[in-house]
């Protein structure tokens, strides 16, 4: 097994409303921070460059407007 230490974006706040990924074996893994022994997620490299590529370009900025 191959694993990347686990980062979390520098714009996270000190209230630990964050994330925190990292590589493990061929899987992108996405984790709570404030439930760090909680449920994973696991995407492909594939479907993580795609969410990526898509929050670059934009495509997720109205899931954050407060209606």
């Amino acid at each position: 097994m191959s694993s990347t230490p686990w980062i979390k974006a520098s714009a996270s706040d000190d209230q630990g409303s964050c994330v925190e990924l990292r590589r493990h074996d061929e899987a992108i893994e996405v984790r709570d921070t404030k439930d760090r022994g909680g449920p994973v997620l696991r995407f492909t490299r594939a479907e993580f460059a795609a969410w990526l590529d898509g929050a670059r370009g934009g495509e997720f900025d109205h899931l954050l407007d407060r209606a």
